[in-house]
């Protein structure tokens, strides 16, 4: 990395951005954000009360006529202008990630940071395409069409996992439809959140269309959720926190879109490409430490391959380089925290009452023992209603279980809750597109796990929540459709009247 900026000074008024400027928050209580990697604090910094929610969320409302009443190419081109700053502070962004995520330095500067400014560039693009159905005479004697319409304030909350994506995927297709938005990060990981408020400053956004409050979910995400003046809530999270958000959205007759759990199932039928199907399984389950939605959990694999895809899998999770996050040759960096590091860990050592730990299992050792490491775990031989097959376990750890029919691994990749994401590992398409219709998730990958892209939309069935990140899809949360109706007959008394008043 090049100059690394001092995020105590970078911060120093505070980690609230409000009408266009950081200020400190009044709750009256602090939080530090910690280097998983060292348990170093990074930054200490006072917490959002409901007083900031107010003001923030009093910003967006006076931002927002102007700002929806702006033309989609004066937002395309405002968000044009977000991505070239984006990617000139895309090490700054990169290196902000990684210091508060404890992710390796080669996934921000990969994934995170470019997936990031790609993102912004798709929806530079996408707010010149609000489209509407095409006017036509639908009824004979009037013309009809539709028109997408900007909603309001929308109040969102953010996870911990990809706080800089996460952020992104929230404010960009609210503000190239014309919303204006109030966005809570998680308090751990606030840094990239506040700095992509900044750079869309640094590219001449109004003031008061991206909002940041940084605070405690039951203070600030709870009051933000039920302001009378938010008219829309996105919420990325745990289903349980997610029912709560639904509960309190939902009094208040908001749009609701929800991405929650997932638990997500990776199929290997007995004519894959063993090798493909296990570099797959380790990419898949260990990308930021397992701390991904969409991670490869549970592994069926087809009897025939099910010994030999295991021993595999093992070989190369031994292979996995742990260490300095900020080194380029380390695979595996920290979870976000100890506490997440050892909910990890606990659901492992249940499980050996159960199952076998064929590889992992443990909290390194040595140099790294002051970080939240946890080593590439691999169980095998669990009951398909057994915890770790179960609960989501956001970590680095991968269950494989064996099936015998196709009937019988459709139906086990089908068996939880959730229903974000899977993949299906076949060389016979006809296999391939039966798993594609029959699994129940919003996105199913053939012959690899994980990539996602800014056309596509990404949500999920079931427990794993409703609507649309990314991809046009999107606009179908953050706008509100309107339909148009003109008469064309300029008659005062029309044929229907008759079943009001009168006679034909």
């Amino acid at each position: 990395m090049g100059n690394r900026f001092q995020v105590k000074d970078r911060f120093a008024d505070g980690a609230q951005y409000i009408d266009g400027r950081l200020r400190s928050g009044t709750s009256g209580r602090s939080h530090t954000v910690v280097d998983p990697a060292t348990g170093d604090e990074v930054l200490t910094y006072e917490l959002a009360s409901a007083a900031d929610v107010d003001e923030a969320v009093a910003a967006a409302k006076r931002a927002f006529p102007a700002w929806s009443g702006a033309t989609p190419g004066e937002r395309s081109d405002a968000l044009h202008r977000l991505a070239a700053v984006l990617a000139e502070q895309a090490e700054d962004f990169a290196y902000a990630e990684s210091l508060q995520c404890g992710k390796p330095i080669k996934l921000s500067t990969e994934f995170d940071v470019p997936g990031t400014i790609d993102n912004t560039a798709f929806f530079a693009g996408a707010a010149r395409h609000l489209q509407g159905q095409a006017a036509a005479e639908y009824s004979g004697d009037h013309t009809s069409y539709v028109r997408r319409e900007a909603i309001g304030v929308v109040g969102s909350i953010a996870p911990w996992n990809y706080p800089l994506q996460m952020a992104a995927w929230k404010i960009l297709p609210a503000i190239a439809a014309g919303n204006t938005i109030v966005l809570k990060p998680a308090e751990l990981t606030p840094l990239t959140s506040l700095m992509f408020a900044q750079a869309a400053k640094d590219a001449g956004l109004p003031d008061g269309v991206i909002n940041i409050v940084t605070g405690a979910g039951r203070e600030a995400g709870e009051h933000l959720v039920g302001h009378p003046d938010v008219v829309m809530t996105s919420f990325t999270g745990s289903t349980a926190v997610g029912k709560r958000v639904a509960e309190i959205a939902t009094a208040t007759v908001k749009r609701l879109h929800l991405e929650l759990g997932g638990k997500a199932p990776f199929l290997v039928f007995d004519d894959a490409d063993l090798e493909a199907a296990a570099h797959g399984a380790v990419a898949a389950s260990l990308i930021n430490t397992g701390q991904d939605c969409t991670a490869a959990t549970r592994a069926y694999v087809q009897r025939p391959l099910h010994d030999a895809f295991v021993a595999r899998v093992a070989e190369l999770m031994e292979t996995v380089r742990l260490g300095d996050p900020f080194a380029a040759t380390t695979d595996l960096g920290p979870l976000v925290s100890h506490a997440q590091r050892d909910r990890v860990a606990g659901f492992v050592e249940r499980a050996r009452a159960y199952a076998t730990v064929v590889t992992g299992g443990e909290i390194p050792q040595g140099e790294l023992a002051e970080g939240a490491y946890y080593r590439p775990t691999l169980i095998t031989g669990a009951a398909q209603d057994s915890e770790v097959v179960q609960s989501e376990i956001f970590g680095p750890v991968l269950v494989v279980l064996p099936f015998d029919t196709d009937d019988e691994g459709i139906a086990l990749a089908n068996d939880t809750p959730y229903g974000l994401a899977a993949s299906a590992w076949s060389r016979d398409v006809y296999r391939a597109n039966r798993a594609t219709r029959e699994i129940k998730a919003g996105c199913v990958w053939v012959n690899d796990h994980i990539p996602i892209i800014s056309e596509m939309p990404h949500g999920g069935y079931k427990a794993s929540g409703f609507g649309k990140d990314m991809s046009a899809y999107s606009f179908e949360e953050y706008t509100q459709v309107k339909h148009v109706m003109y008469d064309n007959t300029a008659v005062a008394a029309k044929d229907w009247h008759c079943t009001i008043f009168g006679d034909r």
